[in-house]
C-alpha cells in the first residue's frame, strides 16, 4: 500500500498538471493557440536554462556518460528498425507512414513529461539524463526518421539535403546551445556571476509545471479514431516495446554503472511520444493518426508508467 501511494505521489502530480492544462484549455480559460506560445517559451528559454544548469554545475566526468548514450541509442534504434520493418514490410505502408509509426514508437517526450517524472523520482540526475537524451534524439533519431520520411517518392540523394537542413535547424535550436554551453562551463570550471546564475535558475524552474500544462492543453481537440488499428500498434510499441528494448540493452549489452542513470534510461523508454509528433507528421499528411496516437499514448502512459515505477521499486536492477 505504501509503495502504491509513493508511486502515485510521483505520477499523480505529473498527470494532474497535464489534466489541468486540458481542462483550462477545454473550458476556454486559455486558447489552444496559447499553448503554442507557452510551448515556445518552454522550448526556447525554460528548457535551455534547465539543461545549462544541469550540466554546468557538474564535472565533465559526471555528465559525459558514453555508456548511457550508447545504451539509449541502441535501444531506440532497435525499436526504430523494428517499427520500420513492421510498418513497411508487414503492413505495406509507405515510407513516410512507416517513418511516422516508427517515430511514435521510439521518440519519447523527454523534456515535457520525462524530466518532471525523473526529477521527482531520481532528483538532480534528471537534468543530466535529459541532456543525454536530447543529444541522441536530436542528433540521431529525429534526423534519421525525417530523412526516411522525406525520401518517400523523392529523388536519389535527397536524404543528404534533408540531413543538411536538419543540422542547420539544430544549430538554431536553443536547447542544443543550452547543452553546448553547459558542457563548456563544466569542462572549463567557469562559474556564472550570482545575478546571472539566479536569473537562469528562475527560467529553469519554470520548465516542469509549464511543460506539463502545455501537454494537457495541446491534447484538446485531438480524437482517438482508429484505436484498433495503427494507434494501438504505435501505443504498444512506445509503452511496451521501447522500455523492453531498453531493458534488454541495459541488462545484456551496455550496463550503466550509476543506478539512477540506469533507471532513468529505462524510464525514458516508457514515456509517451514527443509533443511535436503531430506537427512533424502533418508535413506528410499523417496528422490525424499521429494526433490520435499522441492522445491515447499519453493517457495510457499514466497507468503503464505507474506500473513500471512500482516494479522498479520492488525489483531494482
Amino acid at each position: 500500500m505504501n509503495s502504491t501511494l509513493e508511486i502515485l505521489g510521483i505520477t499523480g502530480p505529473i498527470y494532474l498538471a497535464i489534466a489541468l492544462g486540458y481542462v483550462f484549455t477545454r473550458q476556454g480559460v486559455f486558447a489552444k493557440a496559447d499553448m503554442q506560445v507557452f510551448g515556445k517559451f518552454t522550448l526556447n528559454l525554460a528548457l535551455p536554462a534547465l539543461l545549462f544548469n544541469a550540466l554546468s554545475q557538474r564535472s565533465i566526468g559526471e555528465i559525459l556518460n558514453a555508456h548511457y548514450l550508447l545504451a539509449y541509442a541502441l535501444g531506440s534504434m532497435g525499436v526504430i528498425l523494428g517499427g520500420l520493418f513492421w510498418a513497411r514490410k508487414v503492413k505495406g505502408h509507405s515510407l513516410s507512414y512507416s517513418s511516422m509509426m516508427a517515430m511514435g514508437m521510439s521518440c519519447p517526450n523527454s523534456g515535457f513529461v520525462g524530466y518532471p517524472i525523473m526529477l521527482l523520482t531520481f532528483g538532480p540526475v534528471a537534468g543530466v539524463a535529459l541532456a543525454l537524451n536530447m543529444v541522441v534524439e536530436n542528433l540521431l533519431m529525429i534526423p534519421l526518421l525525417l530523412a526516411v520520411a522525406d525520401a518517400d517518392g523523392g529523388h536519389p540523394g535527397q536524404w543528404k539535403q534533408v540531413l543538411w537542413q536538419t543540422l542547420k535547424n539544430l544549430a538554431k535550436n536553443p536547447m542544443i546551445w543550452g547543452i553546448v554551453g553547459g558542457f563548456l562551463f563544466s569542462l572549463s570550471g567557469w562559474a556564472m556571476p550570482a545575478p546571472l546564475g539566479r536569473t537562469v535558475n528562475l527560467f529553469a524552474q519554470a520548465s516542469a509545471a509549464l511543460s506539463l500544462f502545455v501537454i494537457g492543453g495541446s491534447l484538446v481537440g485531438l480524437k482517438a479514431d482508429g484505436l484498433r488499428g495503427t494507434v494501438s500498434q504505435i501505443a504498444f510499441g512506445k509503452l511496451f516495446l521501447h522500455p523492453l528494448a531498453m531493458w534488454v540493452v541495459l541488462v545484456w549489452l551496455v550496463p550503466i554503472a550509476d543506478p539512477a542513470l540506469r533507471s532513468a534510461a529505462l524510464l525514458t523508454g516508457a514515456l509517451p511520444m514527443l509533443g511535436i509528433y503531430t506537427i512533424l507528421s502533418q508535413r506528410h499528411g499523417h496528422g490525424a493518426i499521429s494526433a490520435a496516437s499522441l492522445l491515447v499514448t499519453t493517457v495510457v502512459s499514466f497507468f503503464t508508467l505507474s506500473a513500471l515505477l512500482w516494479v522498479m521499486r520492488l525489483y531494482p536492477f
